[in-house]
């Protein structure tokens, strides 16, 4: 059985003493959010996660979602587990007040995030859609659909889906078919059939509401035709009882490699009524504030699953006897020694932490710059922290999805044959953490996004909010010495990174062939030199601390793990390099009828 405990004293440490979300306690959000509230909430986060959440984990993957008559049900424990989740304020905590909400900052929001994901993915799923969902039609959503809907989904009594893909069309979102045919002045219907919808129906809410893409009469093709629209699964009366049912229903629920426990369905509208959200023609538009923040919150479903993954791998690897220590017995009173003594086991561990610390810290340090894109007081630094989020949510996403499923990995092979048996929870993980690499947009396609769009967005300037801090903390920390070994090998990394910027613009402008090949190597060492620059932060924001006696262990390990990912994890860098600089020829020379 998978066990988890919630990192609290890690993910403190990066709040309070790494990001000091106490420094913004002149914006909104974080006047409340002082030391003492957030520690309490995340205490409260860490017994939900634990002790509802966890439990209901293996018995919901093998269990899974069914179908009767018209309804899906969810697992046994989810329902009443979702109950819990809802009336302790869970899906209400970084919401307006105006709807209902608590007003936290959004940071804060995703490190309840990380928990839920780390205890229950399966579960999270079906409140993180609705976040998503509650952002989008707060930003774009009339007067009055705001009042209609969004109480509801910040009380969790309902919750929403996003619904893009169709059969036919997955990345190309311009081949959708589905029709919307105007009905009033504010109501259209909507025929169609959308595929791999998670959450699109359950048994958890009173109502879901269906954010879908569809096509208006005479709408143009390509994406420029689509507009977006709000299909509640049940109509909603003007004093906001429940009305009939809608034309929309469950067609299948797909059977899946991993969590299983969240229903992906198969969405049939015949005739649904719906409601235009934001301008026609701007429907994607409009789906992207939807969709960068469940891009992030997927990001931290990898990290999640990581965590869960290293802390089982971590106890195993102390209790496990097998062999000797190279060097000698190491536990002379035993048969054989726990198997942590082993390099390779320690080089596996530490992979996994170094990769989930650096990774908690990045992601948290992006979560804060939403908070400061929405809510700062100076509309420059408003646009300076969307600027960092619009670069920065390719990286999230993709990076700590495919580390997550490495990690993962890591984990069973620590495991050995016993990792490999359902028993231990250890191949779940692994199938869990397979569709994050997938779902919110392909891996793939994430590295097109940043090498072909953000790189070069607006001559550059989204790309000067991330280097030129690294280039001042550099500076600023060169002439320290025992700060030389973090800030060494970051700026060659750094140089190394500016360099292989420089050459994929100026290729990518002769030839997109260019850009293409390079966009999964770029994205990775540009994510290894974010985690690289994180992980030197850590490493002076730990030596500043190690005078705390009583928590000298907690700071040396900082340290200790700063110096493994240093060595050994960001030389990635020189092979990535090389092979970016290989160009497009060793990929595309190759007719396609000799593969």
């Amino acid at each position: 059985m998978t066990t988890y405990s919630a990192p609290l004293r890690d993910i403190s440490f990066v709040l309070h003493e790494l990001l000091d979300i106490g420094q913004f306690s002149h914006i909104a959000p974080f006047k409340a959010a002082t030391p003492t509230v957030v520690e309490a909430i995340l205490k409260a986060a860490a017994r939900l996660c634990e002790q509802v959440l966890l439990p209901i984990n293996r018995s919901g993957d093998e269990e899974g979602c069914r179908l009767e008559n018209g309804v899906v049900r969810t697992p046994s424990g989810f329902r009443e587990a979702y109950q819990t989740f809802a009336e302790g304020g869970w899906t209400s905590l970084a919401c307006d007040p105006a709807f209902g909400g608590q007003g936290l900052p959004e940071v804060v929001n995703l490190a309840v995030a990380e928990m839920a994901c780390s205890s229950n993915l399966a579960f999270y799923t079906y409140p993180a859609l609705s976040h998503a969902a509650y952002n989008l039609i707060g930003t774009h959503g009339s007067d009055e659909v705001k009042r209609a809907f969004l109480p509801r989904l910040v009380d969790g009594r309902w919750s929403a889906t996003m619904c893009l893909t169709e059969p036919h069309c997955g990345t190309d979102l311009g081949l959708i078919r589905t029709k919307a045919q105007p009905e009033s002045e504010v109501g259209y219907k909507l025929s169609g059939t959308k595929i791999f919808v998670t959450g699109g129906d359950h048994d958890l809410t009173e109502n879901i509401v269906h954010l879908v893409l569809a096509r208006l009469p005479q709408a143009p093709p390509g994406t420029t035709g689509l507009s977006l629209f709000l299909v509640p699964k049940y109509l909603v009366n003007s004093n906001g009882s429940l009305g009939p049912r809608n034309g929309v229903s469950c067609g299948s629920i797909e059977k899946k490699m991993g969590i299983n426990a969240s229903a992906t369905c198969v969405m049939n509208f015949d005739g649904a009524t719906g409601y235009l959200i934001g301008k026609k023609g701007r429907g994607l538009h409009c789906m992207l504030s939807m969709m960068d923040i469940a891009r992030l919150t997927v990001g931290l479903q990898g990290l999640g699953l990581a965590e869960t993954a290293y802390q089982r791998a971590r106890a195993y690897a102390r209790e496990r006897l097998q062999g000797r220590a190279i060097t000698g017995a190491q536990c002379p009173d035993r048969q054989a020694d726990p198997i942590i003594v082993h390099a390779d086991v320690r080089r596996m561990l530490l992979t996994m932490k170094a990769y989930n610390e650096g990774a908690r810290a990045l992601a948290y340090w992006v979560a804060l710059h939403v908070d400061l894109s929405r809510q700062h007081p100076d509309p420059e630094a408003r646009q300076e922290a969307e600027d960092l989020v619009q670069l920065m949510t390719p990286v999230v996403k993709s990076f700590f999805t495919d580390y997550g499923f490495e990690a993962t990995n890591l984990g069973l092979q620590i495991f050995g044959g016993h990792g490999y048996i359902r028993e231990h929870g250890m191949e779940q993980l692994v199938r869990d953490a397979r569709v994050g690499q997938l779902y919110e947009g392909t891996n793939g396609i994430q590295a097109l996004d940043l090498v072909r769009r953000k790189i070069v967005k607006k001559s550059g300037r989204l790309l000067r909010r991330f280097f030129d801090p690294i280039d001042r903390f550099i500076n600023e920390q060169k002439n320290y010495s025992r700060m030389r070994e973090f800030t060494l090998p970051l700026a060659q990394a750094f140089a190394k990174l500016q360099q292989v910027t420089a050459w994929v613009v100026e290729q990518g402008a002769k030839d997109p062939q260019q850009a293409a090949a390079a966009a999964s190597d770029y994205l990775r060492l540009f994510a290894l030199v974010a985690l690289g620059s994180t992980w030197a932060k850590i490493a002076k924001v730990s030596y500043a601390a190690l005078d705390n006696a009583g928590e000298k262990r907690f700071y040396e390990g900082k340290i200790i793990t700063a110096r493994f990912y240093m060595r050994r994890l960001l030389p990635q860098t020189s092979s990535l390099v090389r092979a970016i600089r290989s160009g497009s020829r060793p990929i595309m020379e190759l007719d396609a009828e000799a593969f």
